[in-house]
């Protein structure tokens, strides 16, 4: 791993987020030429062949990408030449780019924070949009894209909230959000649930509080927006929940292959497939092909021009009128009028978002990919294939449980980012991660790392999960009988449901036996002190174990919370006897958000509490406990 002494905790953050805006498909590498390319455009004095020294010299792999720590290493050498301050300069100099100071001594001195305009801008309109007719936004909404309305709109919470449950419909109870009369506690109040419920769906929130927001930090502001709003844009790029995808299988490829593929992969392939319909040349991907130096496959718009032309409805649908993309605007010789023409074409679609003709030329890869999932996911044009050899029982959607565990991965800043949870596991690096996060430490050295070679490459992988099962029994401790490394490298479901559950547990507890000054805790301590607390308030409601049928009502829950923060619960919005499903599931969703809202960060999700599933349920009590012991 790098060395990170010379770099304060801000300015890695600036390197991850310079780092994830090349690394478009969030594998964890960039490739070399990418590197070249960012050097040049920033006019450093650093010759080509400089360049591909430096290049050769740090990277060993056959086709040349590069790493985190390597691109670290690449920067840390830079930054002790004065050619280092040259790059910084040129970097914040790019067009649409803006330096603001840090707020710390250490970022006055000479650390900056940059961020985009073009994105503030699309963030902007594409919240006004969401929005637009919420009338609990109305203070706030519509904001002006051109100013830095945007920064102090998120101050109190309310549109953050909003904006996770466009993205994740009924991940807040909208009964827990402050909407009147606020103050600096309901507002501190409404960011928490926020943040919370942000970790919840899979947003990295590590390094961002309450106070960021409320001052309208911008670099953190759009970076928590960015994936809130790709989470949402995300949601249905998935086979399960959207079998019409199998249509981009390709020849001599199975189901399984193709369900490995990330969002972003797929979205690739299915701009790919019908451009190929339209006889076009195909996109590589949304970064390199992207740029304005690039031959003229994107930047140029006529890719964009035949995309829409293939996915516009031909009125050959019931109830789904025609429309006719007027396909002139190819006619264009400035590129900019050019991609304006197309954008007008796009907005007869209602998928304009995101993207400015200036953007598409530039080759904005973040917006660009926004743009592109818009389309998808208003016009996939897609028919699932018929009279094919598929095996459909294969195709399994996510559980609850899953998606409960792969957001807490992705909260957790975990890299590459967890699509699906097996095949992205089946290299045991995210696991070495987790492993770091329970204090396991890990010998790096011992571990393979992509990119894997074609012969032998499953091997590698399978050296890893050996060795992440034995950390598992000689580390951590951990409960693993019957379990190998070839359970992890092959997905085996309930094997590896065995490990992370554990990974999940340990964690948690952790945290509770920070706070409690290393003391051990397991669930009879948590029961104990739910029931004390409980009492001490006096309130009616015990729990006997995580298993306790009178969890599914929510009320010990509930109860719990407002002795922890009394007054909190407004109990005139529950139904707390003689309770059918629905009922409970009412006053579940409420118990979560409620939990979130005083600063608990609960993955659960309602259903868990109904059905009382006792490890989610025994999480809930234990971060519940966390927030009670720092209350005292």
């Amino acid at each position: 791993m790098a060395s990170t002494a010379h770099f304060s905790e801000e300015e890695m953050a600036e390197l991850r987020e310079a780092f994830s805006k090349v690394d478009v498909s969030g594998n964890g590498f960039i490739h070399a030429n990418d590197l070249t390319d960012v050097l040049k455009a920033a006019n450093l004095p650093l010759p080509g062949y400089k360049a591909r020294e430096l290049v050769q010299n740090l990277t060993t792999t056959e086709d040349g990408r590069i790493s985190f720590d390597e691109f670290i290493s690449i920067f840390q050498n830079l930054k002790s030449d004065d050619v280092a301050k040259s790059f910084r300069k040129q970097i914040n100099k790019k067009e649409g780019i803006c330096a603001i100071g840090g707020m710390s001594e250490q970022s006055s001195a000479g650390t900056q924070h940059s961020y985009s305009e073009e994105e503030k801008y699309a963030f902007v309109n594409w919240i006004n949009k969401a929005l637009e007719k919420d009338p609990d936004c109305k203070h706030v909404v519509p904001m002006n894209p051109e100013t830095d309305d945007l920064f102090q709109a998120v101050g109190d919470g309310i549109v953050l909230c909003k904006m996770i449950n466009f993205s994740v419909p009924d991940t807040i109870d909208e009964r827990t959000i402050n909407k009147k009369k606020l103050t600096p506690f309901t507002i501190q109040e409404n960011l928490n649930l926020a943040l919370n419920s942000a970790s919840a769906i899979g947003c990295h929130v590590v390094n961002i509080g309450a106070e960021d927001l409320k001052e309208g930090k911008p670099y953190l502001v759009l970076g928590l927006l960015w994936q809130v709003i790709k989470i949402g844009l995300f949601a249905d790029i998935e086979i399960s929940r959207n079998e019409a995808l199998i249509a981009l299988l390709r020849e001599g490829e199975s189901l399984e292959d193709l369900m490995k593929l990330s969002p972003e992969e797929l979205l690739l392939r299915w701009a790919n497939y019908h451009l190929e319909n339209a006889g076009c040349n195909k996109v590589n991907n949304f970064s390199s092909d992207i740029k304005p130096d690039f031959y003229n496959i994107i930047k140029d718009s006529r890719a964009y021009y035949h995309l829409l032309n293939q996915v516009a409805p031909k009125g050959d649908e019931e109830g789904i009128p025609a429309i006719t993309i007027d396909m002139s605007g190819l006619r264009e010789k400035d590129d900019v009028q050019r991609a304006e023409c197309m954008l007008q074409q796009a907005e007869r679609l209602g998928c304009r978002q995101f993207v400015t003709a200036t953007d598409v030329v530039r080759g904005n890869p973040k917006l660009n990919l926004a743009f592109i999932a818009n389309l998808f996911n208003k016009y996939p044009a897609l028919h699932k294939p018929e009279n094919q050899d598929i095996d459909w029982s294969s195709i399994e959607g996510e559980t609850r449980e899953e998606r409960t565990f792969r957001n807490w991965m992705n909260s957790l800043g975990v890299n590459p980012r967890v699509n699906h949870l097996y095949s992205d596991l089946s290299d045991a690096l995210v696991i070495f991660q987790l492993y770091e996060k329970i204090k396991v430490p890990v010998d790096w050295n011992r571990v393979n790392k992509p990119p894997y070679p074609k012969l032998g490459g499953n091997m590698k992988k399978l050296e890893n999960c050996n060795y992440a099962v034995e950390l598992g029994k000689n580390q951590a401790k951990f409960s693993l009988v019957g379990i190998a490394g070839q359970d992890l490298n092959e997905g085996n479901r309930t094997l590896t449901l065995a490990l992370i559950w554990q990974l999940m547990r340990r964690y948690t507890l952790n945290i509770l036996e920070d706070i409690g000054g290393g003391e051990k805790v397991n669930d009879e301590i948590i029961v104990n002190w739910v029931n004390e607390t409980l009492t001490a308030a006096g309130k009616d409601s015990t729990i006997s174990s995580f298993k306790d049928g009178k969890i599914s009502t929510s009320m010990p829950v509930l109860d719990l919370i407002d002795a922890i923060q009394p007054g909190s619960i407004k109990y005139d919005l529950l139904k707390t006897e003689d309770l059918n499903d629905e009922e409970k599931l009412n006053n579940a969703k409420y118990a979560i958000s409620m939990a979130r809202k005083i600063g608990a960060r609960v993955y659960a999700l309602p259903e868990d509490l109904v059905e009382v599933k006792p490890k989610m349920v025994m999480t809930v009590f234990a971060c519940l406990m966390g927030k009670g012991m720092k209350t005292v």
